[in-house]
């Protein structure tokens, strides 16, 4: 069986900690980071706010991200070993196919406004935090690129609030994570979550 994790949300919302916390605890479970996919700071247009657009789907390789996730679709043994993935001595031992759970994360935020990415989740998660505490997070993030001065109110946070709407459009079946809560609170139930899913799916 192959199962497929959405997890989207705010930047610096927590999506990083909890997709590592899941890698060390599913099964056979491979990662696809979306901040990978991002294109080199020259191909990135300057806006009409007058700053990078880095928080925008055009910033990223949207291509390249599906065929990778495609390639994990095509062969989940094969990319898992290829990224360093250690398999369970049950999938390397069982001849069919069908009898193993392989699992993909895909991470990143804007994980949800992209149709054919959308399509593809077994399960979809979307973590939140409030302006303040988002704008707190941030400034204490070092990036590759630097936040230029005003950033996130003139660009981060704006794009994240037009992105929300435009996936709560296109997507009806998230489920929503607090990120004010405790990591360990979000990753339970999270985690619950998933097996359940993954029970009702045998």
């Amino acid at each position: 069986m192959k199962f497929i994790i959405g997890i989207g949300g705010v930047t610096n919302g927590g999506k990083t900690t909890l997709t590592n916390r899941l890698l060390k605890t599913l099964p056979n479970c491979c990662v696809v980071h979306q901040d990978d996919f991002f294109k080199r700071p020259n191909q990135i247009e300057v806006g009409e706010d007058g700053f990078r657009q880095w928080d925008v789907i055009t910033a990223l390789d949207m291509e390249a991200m599906i065929n990778t996730v495609k390639g994990w679709q095509e062969n989940p043994v094969k990319f898992a070993r290829s990224h360093g993935v250690s398999l369970s001595s049950e999938t390397e031992a069982t001849d069919s196919e069908d009898k193993r759970t392989h699992i993909l994360i895909v991470e990143g935020f804007l994980i949800y406004n992209n149709k054919p990415l959308i399509d593809i989740y077994d399960k979809c998660f979307y973590i939140s935090i409030p302006y303040e505490e988002c704008k707190q997070r941030r400034s204490t993030r070092t990036y590759t690129v630097p936040d230029p001065p005003g950033l996130f109110d003139g660009h981060v946070w704006p794009m994240y609030l037009k992105h929300r709407k435009e996936m709560e459009s296109n997507c009806e079946a998230i489920e929503y994570l607090d990120g004010m809560t405790p990591k360990d609170d979000i990753y339970n139930k999270a985690f619950e979550s998933i097996q359940n899913s993954l029970l009702n799916n045998l």
